[in-house]
């Protein structure tokens, strides 16, 4: 009796029909993006060898996330956010459609890719507010916890599928990646339109800057969300490598397209397997001092990964790098969600949003131009220990945050 509610528990949301679909809806996205993300570097390293057109692809997707903040988030919450993911889904897909076309065409030039992937971004800055918001119009608030937890693992499972698949069919051939893609995106679509139509407040108040900045006052006011916002940015920042590795997979480690979606993979086995830990054994106490550890311990791991010539080796440091990123990233979502009072948790999250495109897809362009001018190795290699040195350096400018032990706050103020 007590395991099968400790099993129903464990899947509360799946309950509901209309969170099926969107987890679905979610998880085949996902995959389908990371397909089109390793074809796309991989087809354009082999033919243009130019390292700066890999930092490119990251560049081309942030810009518009950051260009479009101010309308992205207001369209999910004025037109509606099925009929937002739904419609950036379509136009994903037809970005992979033209990508496609290219691709069998033999029109494969970096300009007319990277104006498809500015595209593409265009589509995932409008679907990302959108789904992130749609969870808590498809379940009660009594399994929001519980879906909240299946949707981080929907990322996740896609960063394993998404880039092992996008290896295997760009084997077979560019046009079956791309084409494969454009057919998810499409089932995507179709998943999320047969959701029932969620019961949503609609935002009928005029956007000011005044709301729009409420976020990042909050945020500058208080260190440890600060500190623990910047830590991630900056150490992923520095130390981010997803954008070099067709170099590594085809140069250095010599494994091939496959041996691409396997590194592109690695990182995701380490984050669920720290997803399995974490949840036996949470953080309860020195936080700070844990989230400073397990920044310095990716930056050491993604060292290791830089200086490698053996694929085996590469594979562990990539699992070690995903495992402490999950743990940074666990302790500063808890951070980010207790110590922020609830009348401005929406503002700080969409600044964190901001915060972690800029990591990310700013990393790949850091990485991908300085890799231009010093080669791989060294920009990889470098930006590990950099990652380590922003670590300690946090330690000082952040007191506050690096001796927090609870993840609880102490108090919030009404302000």
């Amino acid at each position: 009796m007590t395991s099968t509610t400790q099993q129903e528990d464990r899947f509360a949301a799946f309950r509901h029909s209309a969170f099926k679909r969107y987890f679905w809806a979610r998880f085949v996205t996902s995959s389908a993006a990371q397909i089109v993300s390793v074809a796309v570097g991989w087809q354009l390293w082999q033919e243009t060898r130019n390292a700066l057109y890999l930092g490119l692809i990251g560049l081309v997707q942030f810009l518009p996330a950051l260009l479009l903040v101010l309308v992205t988030g207001l369209a999910s919450d004025r037109l509606g956010r099925r009929r937002v993911m739904a419609a950036a889904t379509t136009l994903e897909m037809f970005c992979a459609a033209a990508i496609l076309m290219m691709a069998v065409t033999g029109n494969f030039s970096p300009f007319l890719v990277l104006s498809a992937l500015t595209i593409f971004g265009i589509a995932r800055a409008f679907y990302t507010p959108a789904s992130s918001s749609l969870v808590v119009n498809v379940v009660p608030k009594a399994d929001f916890a519980n879906a909240i937890g299946w949707v981080t693992l929907t990322w996740q499972l896609a960063s394993i599928v998404g880039p092992a698949a996008g290896g295997l069919l760009f084997g077979i051939s560019g046009p079956v990646a791309y084409g494969t893609a454009a057919v998810m995106f499409a089932i995507s679509t179709a998943l999320i339109l047969t959701i029932p139509k969620p019961n949503q407040d609609m935002e009928t108040d005029p956007t000011s800057w005044s709301m729009i900045l409420g976020g990042f006052r909050y945020i500058f006011k208080e260190k440890v969300v600060l500190g623990a916002i910047s830590l991630d940015m900056f150490a992923v920042l520095l130390g981010g490598a997803v954008a070099l590795l067709p170099i590594y997979a085809s140069d250095i480690l010599d494994v091939g397209v496959i041996g691409l979606g396997m590194l592109r993979a690695a990182p995701a086995v380490g984050a669920i397997v720290m997803i399995g830990i974490l949840i036996r054994f949470p953080v309860r106490n020195h936080a700070g001092t844990i989230l400073l550890l397990t920044v310095a311990g990716f930056g050491a791991a993604t060292a290791i990964f830089g200086a490698s010539t053996a694929a085996w080796l590469s594979v562990f440091a990539l699992i070690l790098v995903g495992a402490f990123d999950m743990v940074s990233v666990y302790i500063r979502e808890i951070l980010l969600q207790l110590w922020t009072p609830d009348r401005v948790r929406g503002r700080v999250n969409a600044v964190n949003s901001i915060f972690l495109g800029a990591s990310n897809e700013l990393g790949e362009f850091r990485a991908g131009t300085m890799a231009a001018v010093y080669g791989a190795v060294f920009t990889v290699t470098a930006g590990g220990v950099a990652a380590v040195a922003v670590a300690g350096l946090w330690r000082v400018l952040f007191p506050k945050m690096s001796k927090t032990k609870k993840l609880e706050a102490p108090n919030l103020s009404p302000n």
